[in-house]
């Protein structure tokens, strides 16, 4: 039976437990130990699908077609353990099916309680899918104390009691203050976290202290004092340089030996970090460096990016290249005064992203347009690819093209999709239908054409398999019209209905996709479309 390491945080959130679970588990892989993260999410929503970006960051899509946590990205970007829809649970989603077992009269006229029908859901979807694993990553969100959190906490101590001795392990990521005007780190707020933890039945054996300065001996034998722990288990977590620094410096602070020392396992191997010294070295020592700009809506928070952003990343990596971004409001370029090739120019690549709504959508055509006329490499993903095929309907005379997701347009090059083959056989949609959970989701194959860009990026193959989200699609009955225009659709669903991917032969570098190629982006495996995109965009350097 696997072993539980159940994370939790306090004090304050955004303290990055999220990237400390992802490390943690890329370290005991790196020790042979097979693994796989989950996250805890209290919110009430069902998934974070219908959810702004604003609210909490980038929906993470899986390959079955889950819409997660954006923490599920970094669990698989840093593990290349692929995330699955068991891999988060909600409170809204454990309070759905509850509900809908007791309309069904599953509980035989028991009275439904959070205990033990939560809980149980709860430890349910904890000990569910164990098969080979050898460690589970449990993730808590959220600060303890949170009344949202409660029933998880509560489902922990409980699993805590019920499994067997060192079959469990607690850790707690709480926050280390210092007071410049004092001159002083203060551990008095890690001391509450703790005590709080503790009323609740929860003794952590591990503290995670995220500090902006080194945590003195001193410090942390007063920590381990007052939280009941071993003064060894106080290990500290500085402000790193990159993320991708992170498991190696947590390996250098002996966090991977201190969870195994918990489990009673003295006779681990020693890890192999060979990957993320080579990560990291390709990181802090580029050979070249781009700046590409990112026209969409969201820019105002990175975080509703994240996958974008570290695939870009991973993207430098492979060339050995320093990759500059440049956040850019699209409705900037909506108003008059904008000079659009001024912010343009300078750049080495343009990558217009995916997103929902009709805002902004005029400044991301502008933004294609210039990539089209200036020979500026241009890779379009989702939304953006269907803005460069209104250009294109645009530029090939049809001066109304639009897409109905924008309203009612006399030229619809982009329409709802309503129908498509999956594994499963055809899904059906209905226009006005619920939100949540009723896009086009997860992975789907798609036919590549022989000798075109996307084949010889994807090395040659002409089937691949990418992961989507959206409810709206090219039409179809507009290819000749585009391709007269210059665009090919050398990317096309196996059925030959659904364009996948657009592409310009005499562009320099021009792609649209469909699918959300970031989400399966890993820095020691960058995905060959942003690999491909910063490499022309070096070569743009160069012209520049």
């Amino acid at each position: 039976m696997a072993r539980f390491i159940f994370i939790t945080g306090g004090v304050v959130s955004s303290l990055g437990k999220g990237l400390m679970a992802a490390s943690l588990g890329a370290l005991l892989q790196a020790r042979g130990y097979k693994v796989r993260i989950r996250k805890f999410d209290p919110y009430l929503n069902v998934d974070p699908g219908t959810m702004s970006p604003y609210q909490h960051g980038e929906v993470y899509v899986t390959d079955d077609g889950a819409e997660t946590d954006l923490d599920l990205g970094h669990y698989e970007r840093f593990t290349g353990v692929s995330a699955r829809q068991s891999d988060n649970i909600t409170s809204g989603r454990v309070y759905q099916d509850i509900i809908a077992r007791e309309r069904r009269g599953d509980y035989l006229g028991a009275t439904v309680q959070v205990i033990p029908h939560v809980t149980d859901a709860i430890k349910n979807f904890a000990l569910a899918d164990q098969g080979d694993l050898d460690f589970i990553l449990c993730e808590i969100g959220g600060t303890v104390g949170d009344i949202e959190s409660l029933p998880f906490m509560e489902a922990i101590r409980q699993l805590r009691n019920e499994l067997e001795p060192l079959q469990t392990l607690s850790v707690h990521v709480t926050l280390v203050p210092y007071i410049a005007a004092a001159g002083e780190l203060k551990t008095k707020p890690t001391q509450h976290s703790v005590r709080e933890l503790a009323s609740l039945g929860i003794k952590p054996d591990i503290l995670l202290c995220r500090a902006e300065h080194p945590i003195p001996e001193g410090e942390r034998k007063k920590i381990a004092q007052f939280c009941n722990v071993r003064a060894e288990s106080v290990i500290q977590a500085l402000d790193a340089p990159s993320i991708y620094s992170v498991p190696l410096q947590y390996h250098g602070e002996g966090l991977d030996s201190e969870v195994l020392r918990g489990f009673g396992i003295t006779d681990a191997p020693e890890p192999d970090l060979s990957a993320w010294d080579d990560v990291t070295d390709r990181y802090f020592h580029p050979e070249g460096e781009v700046t590409i700009g990112v026209v969409g809506k969201y820019v105002g928070l990175q975080d509703a990016y994240k996958s974008l952003n570290e695939a870009l990343v991973h993207g430098g990596m492979a060339n050995r290249a320093k990759v500059h971004i440049k956040w850019i409001d699209a409705e900037l370029f909506e108003n008059a005064g904008t000079d659009l090739a001024a912010e343009l120019e300078p750049l080495h690549g343009i990558l217009v992203p995916g997103g929902f709504g009709e805002r902004g959508s005029e400044g991301k055509i502008a933004s294609v347009r210039f990539a089209r006329e200036r020979n500026v490499p241009f890779f379009g993903i989702c939304l953006g690819m269907q803005m460069a095929c209104v250009e294109s309907a645009r530029s090939a005379g049809h001066e109304a093209a639009s897409s109905t997701e924008f309203g009612s347009t006399q030229e619809p090059v982009v329409g709802i999709i309503t129908e498509w083959m999956s594994e499963e056989g055809i899904e059906t949609r209905e226009e006005g239908g619920d939100l949540g959970g009723t896009m086009r989701l997860g992975a789907y194959d798609a036919q590549l054409a022989e000798g075109s860009l996307v084949s010889r990026i994807y090395g040659g193959e002409t089937m691949i398999s990418e992961r989507h989200r959206h409810r709206y699609e090219v039409n179809g009955a507009y290819r000749e019209a585009l391709e007269g225009d210059g665009l090919t659709f050398s990317g096309m669903s196996p059925d030959g209905l659904l364009p996948e991917i657009v592409e310009r032969p005499d562009h320099p570098w021009f792609v649209g996709v469909q699918f959300h190629p970031e989400l399966k982006s890993k820095p020691f495996a960058p995905h060959p479309l942003f690999a491909g995109f910063i490499e022309a965009a070096l070569k743009q350097s160069r012209l520049v």
